[in-house]
């Protein structure tokens, strides 16, 4: 067996991601910072973290800044690319 150590940038990682947030994610790409916004109903209080979540890695692995309100009144969240 031959072991060496070796950088973890040259460790790539594949994974994709194939959830129920996919279509969100397509909306989030072709949002043009300072434009419009995507607006996403829910029902159930956690989905907001997990829809939170996916969309901020989806930035980080893509270089582009999208910042998101919420609108508990209504039961919406809103996602922007910020400038």
């Amino acid at each position: 067996m031959d072991i060496k150590l070796v950088n973890r940038s040259k460790v790539k990682s594949s994974k994709k991601r194939t959830s129920k947030f996919k279509p969100l994610l397509e909306a989030i790409e072709k949002l043009k910072p300072g434009g419009q916004a995507v607006e996403v109903s829910y029902t159930n209080e956690k989905n907001i973290n997990s829809m939170r979540t996916a969309v901020y890695q989806f930035g980080k692995q893509n270089d582009i800044k999208v910042k998101s309100r919420r609108d508990a009144d209504n039961k919406k969240i809103y996602f922007f690319r910020d400038k």
